[in-house]
């Protein structure tokens, strides 16, 4: 049975490195905040357009890591090469064709959604350049997915935090014009955020070449496209990438929603989603080191612990989010303050702040258990859970914010919905366990 202490040592690597990269998030949303509201929205609305189109790719790497970890824990580490590399192989094909189609209906696509000229023209002039991202960060997730499928998780912290010192750097040169550039403002924002991604892809590769044994992971050949094993990973990536991409869309609803209301209410939720994802760091390193857990110990043929693994694992999330929401609610002002001057700007979002603090609690057992989920392999059950709990979750936010157009903190509510119908479902689903003779 994996102790605390394994899963601290596997998990913690990954928590510093989703630190690292969401210090960009962060970073950002802090900068742009000390521009204009207008500034922070659009950021808000293009950045979470290209992150729609990230986790496709992020979904694939998923299922590409499940089956990694489960060769890891066969111990057929010479199969995991052709994983990987046909995973790059499909990747780089998706990011050509996805750069294409944003660039040709971003505009047209979001003069549909976007009520407001001002928004809708700084949002397409950041996706312009910030869509030149995708070449790198698709090729990201699948160096993640294979250090994190052979529990390699250190070398994410330090990946992770090249990507945020040059994002920080530059983003601080190009958006208020420093070191003689001119000040780019919210294309500044964009190009910093494209190279601290090139930055993460070279640092992989140098790392890979210098430390890690190719020939035992079968890297030191060359492979030709293999549609059969192709399709092999996207049997188990295909409901991953759905279910992520389903479950980001939504949550791009969610802010059209806030961009409806009104202008102000749009940054509000700018700066409420960049905590609230810095408060789900631990959570997902938490979720994400379950899914490579529960993956291994199935290969390795240790069905018997895979519940207990899930229990633990959700016991020290929530244990850990609990201390997070109290300190966040303790010192809200403090924290807002990291995003923006402005101090109506910020009594406005306190009150959301205490609302994503009680869902992060119910989201710190949810989401580990999810995962668990998607760790057995069957990752078509883990769709069906995120399309049943996205139906109820863009039916609460089209009345309460289309609808009623009510405040900001009651629309973050939805949060608890979406965690609390998945945590069910999932537990049900684990408890049954109809898993136990998945093949991948």
């Amino acid at each position: 049975m994996f102790n605390h202490k394994h899963i601290w040592n596997i998990s913690y690597p990954i928590f510093l490195s989703l630190l690292a990269q969401n210090i960009i998030n962060v970073t950002d949303t802090a900068f742009l905040g000390r521009i204009g509201e207008v500034e922070l929205g659009a950021s808000a609305l293009g950045g979470l357009v290209y992150i729609c189109a990230f986790t496709l790719a992020f979904g694939f790497s998923t299922g590409s890591q499940i089956v990694i970890a489960r060769r890891n824990g066969e111990q057929e580490y010479g199969r995991i090469g052709a994983v990987m590399i046909q995973g790059i192989f499909f990747l780089i094909s998706m990011a050509i064709i996805i750069f294409i189609l944003v660039r040709l209906l971003a505009a047209p696509m979001m003069s549909m959604l976007v009520s407001s000229s001002a928004i809708l023209d700084a949002t397409v002039e950041f996706l312009n350049l910030r869509v030149f991202g995708l070449f790198f960060s698709f090729l990201n997730v699948m160096f993640r997915a294979f250090f994190v499928g052979v529990t390699r998780t250190r070398v994410l912290t330090i990946n992770a935090l090249l990507m945020a010192i040059t994002n920080i750097i530059l983003d601080y040169i190009l958006i208020f014009g420093h070191a003689g550039f001119p000040a780019m403002g919210i294309k500044g924002a964009a190009i910093a955020s494209v190279c601290a991604e090139a930055v993460s892809i070279l640092f992989f590769v140098l790392y890979m070449c210098l430390t890690v044994d190719l020939k035992k992971y079968g890297l030191n050949r060359i492979y030709a496209p293999d549609l059969r094993l192709l399709k092999r990973i996207l049997g188990t990536s295909i409901f991953t990438m759905l279910q992520q991409f389903i479950s980001m869309s939504t949550f791009f609803f969610f802010f059209i929603a806030m961009e409806h209301i009104g202008q102000r209410e749009l940054a509000v939720a700018n700066i409420i989603r960049s905590i609230y994802v810095v408060m789900f760091i631990p959570v997902n390193s938490l979720s994400t080191a379950v899914n490579s857990l529960v993956s291994n110990a199935i290969g390795a043929g240790r069905t018997d612990q895979v519940t207990g693994i899930i229990k633990k694992v959700a016991l020290l999330s929530l244990f850990i989010m609990a201390g997070c929401a109290v300190v966040f609610c303790l010192i809200p002002e403090a924290i807002l303050s990291i995003y923006t001057n402005s101090q109506s700007l910020i009594a406005d979002s306190i009150p959301s702040i205490y609302t994503i603090s009680g869902a992060m609690l119910i989201c710190a057992a949810g989401s580990v258990v999810f995962n668990g989920v998607s760790g057995t392999g069957n990752t078509l059950a883990a769709l069906k859970f995120e399309v049943v709990t996205l139906v109820f979750y863009c039916t609460f936010i089209y009345i309460v914010g289309i609808r009623l157009k009510l405040p900001v903190h009651v629309c973050f509510t939805s949060e608890i919905i979406y965690f609390g119908l998945l945590l069910v479902m999932s537990a049900v689903y684990i408890k049954k366990g109809r898993w136990k003779n998945k093949k991948i």
